[in-house]
């Protein structure tokens, strides 16, 4: 499972994903990839399955591209645990993504097996997301 070697501090601050993303927003690596429609929290198991799927699908040929890193620790106390006493343990970790990143990238693979993994993928995650191709970027879409 993804999670970071090390971290400055165990805990973080909630971060938040609302607004739209700075960075990733073309495909760089891949012909065809997976956009965000909304953002949300992301997390490392989500991020595995979704790779999996989609690997799965392709029957391990072409190259699957990941563009998201789960980097920020969420926390939870225990069930029927009082209030106080501070914050919780870390119990995943999840990857912040804001609408319109992309996500994941898939190169070297024919168009119809393409859209396939990447749909199998977008329902292993949280979010709406949407198919981009490398044609309807130039077009304006």
């Amino acid at each position: 499972m993804l999670m970071p070697k090390r971290t400055k501090y165990r805990k973080s601050h909630r971060l938040s994903y609302e607004g739209k993303a700075k960075g990733n927003l073309t495909l760089t690596n891949g012909e065809y990839g997976l956009v965000a429609l909304e953002g949300g929290w992301i997390s490392a198991r989500q991020i595995e399955a979704a790779r999996i799927a989609m690997t799965r699908f392709m029957k391990r040929g072409g190259n699957v591209f990941i563009n998201i890193f789960p980097h920020m620790p969420r926390t939870k106390k225990p069930l029927e645990t009082r209030q106080g006493k501070g914050k919780g343990n870390v119990e995943e970790w999840v990857a912040v993504v804001k609408k319109g990143k992309i996500m994941f990238e898939i190169a070297n693979i024919d168009e119809a097996t393409a859209r396939e993994a990447l749909r199998l993928a977008s329902h292993k995650l949280s979010i709406k997301t949407k198919i981009v191709t490398k044609e309807s970027e130039t077009l304006g879409n």
